[in-house]
Formats: C-alpha cells, structure tokens, sequence
C-alpha cells in the first residue's frame, strides 16, 4: 500500500516553506502529498509582503475532498491565520481516523505574524485536542502556556514544563523545540508520560528558512510510512540537520533547506 501524507498550510511561493517544502518533504521520504491551502503568501527569502486567505468553507470542502477520495495515513497542519480557520479545520479533525500533527505556526522567519491573539485561543480549545503530536519552537511554546520564553528556554527543565502544560490541553504528545537555545540543538518529547531529549551539535547557517514545516512534514511522513512516534521524530531530525547542512543557498535572505537532502 502506497503511504500518504496530507498537509493543511500556507503557500510559499519561494517553495522554502508551507505546502511546497510539506510536499517536497513528503515525496523524499517515498510519501504521497497531498495538500489543503489555507492561506497564500507573498513572500521570497527576504520578505513576507502580504497574506490572503482562504474562505473557511472552502478549506474544509478541500479538507472533505481529497479524504474521503484518498484518504491519508496521517495528517500535519501549518500556517492556519485566523480562528475561524482553524475552527473550520478542528471541525473535520474531529472525523480523522489518522495521526494528525499540528505545527503552531505564529511566526514567520522575517517576523511577520502569522496567527492573529484570538486565533491561539481557537487553537488551544479547538485543535489540540484532535492533535498526536504538537511541535512548537520555544516563543510559540510561550504563547501556548503563557510561560515566559526565558521560563520556556530555561533548558530540558523549561521545555519540560511547557511541554506537559500544552500536553494538559488535549494533545496526546508534545515536541517542544529548542531551535532558540544557545549552545547545542536540543529538542524535546513528551511522549505516553515519558520525556525524551534530542540532542545534536548546531550547524551555524543563515539557511534555515522552511526548518519547522520540514521537520513537521517528515514527522508526518514517517508516521504514515508507520513509524512509532519516537522513531518518527529522531528520523525527522536526522533529515532536517542533513537539509540545513547541505542547504542549496539560494536568495539573498534566509535561504531554504535541501529537500532532496538523504533519509535514514
């Protein structure tokens, strides 16, 4: 049986990021993507210029279509925007008979807001709990909890804290990432009451745009291949360290990954 992976996200149309890097990412690893836009971006790697979005309804028809047609093995979420979005989204989550990952996408990498204040609330009481898996970077991690980010950045001890609050609104597990921290890449997993730490030397690069959508899409695609959560995230992180280390270095901003980077 042929594995398939389904993205809901945002478009970017410099293909570092959004559907295009979900897409990219799901094909290396032998998947096949699907896609649900939500919303549309102009933007390259120096810039996000401007947002459109998609109509609620017409996401959720996009939604219905492809899965009741080809119904995926999992499942992950990207950019949202807005709260009726999201709850149009967390409508038909409700019906999934797959693993659905949900990548909280607030920010973009030029620092655009990406997820207005009334839409977190949305996520928090709608989304996460239809989530598996839940994978923000340290700021989004603090915007979930309301922890500070120092209390959130404050090592395997802060992550771990944030991890089990997001953990206590309904997500079955969380992966909080530690992109944001000094010293070595350490991410971590709550995981059915257990903690896991990652942990890797940092490659220095200005090539890192599209890193948590790619990280999220070979999550997704390893647990539609049938991996175990566990395994899902270290081969997931394998794959992105390998995409920053040999990351084309394209644009004239933060240039996108390698997604023809080698899997385990």
């Amino acid at each position: 049986m042929t594995p398939v992976a389904l993205t809901i996200a945002g478009s970017d149309p410099s293909g570092g990021a959004g559907i295009q890097a979900d897409l990219k990412t799901f094909h290396q690893h032998g998947v096949y993507g699907e896609s649900v836009v939500t919303l549309l971006t102009v933007q390259n790697t120096r810039t996000v210029a401007g947002i459109e979005f998609v109509a609620p309804a017409f996401v959720a028809a996009q939604i219905g279509a492809v899965v009741s047609d080809i119904p995926p093995h999992a499942a992950k979420t990207g950019a949202l925007g807005r709260a009726d979005i999201i709850e149009a989204v967390a409508d038909r989550a409700r019906g999934f008979a797959f693993p659905l990952v949900v990548d909280p996408v607030m920010i973009s990498k030029h620092g655009l807001p990406l997820l207005a204040d009334d839409a977190v609330d949305a996520l928090v009481a709608r989304l996460l709990p239809h989530a598996a898996l839940v994978t923000p970077n340290l700021p989004e991690a603090a915007r979930l909890t309301g922890l500070s980010v120092d209390e959130v950045s404050d090592g395997a001890a802060g992550m771990e804290r944030a991890a089990r609050a997001i953990h206590a609104m309904g997500a079955r597990a969380v992966l909080v990432k530690g992109g944001h921290l000094a010293g070595s890449a350490m991410d971590l997993l709550l995981a059915d009451g257990r903690v896991t730490v990652f942990e890797g030397s940092r490659i220095e690069s200005t090539h890192t745009h599209g890193t948590g959508c790619t990280l999220a899409a070979a999550i997704t695609a390893r647990l539609a291949r049938g991996d175990a959560l566990e395994a899902a995230v270290a081969g997931a992180r394998a794959f992105v360290r390998a995409a920053i280390a040999t990351a084309p270095k394209l644009g004239g901003g933060c240039g996108p990954v390698n997604h023809f980077a080698p899997i385990a």
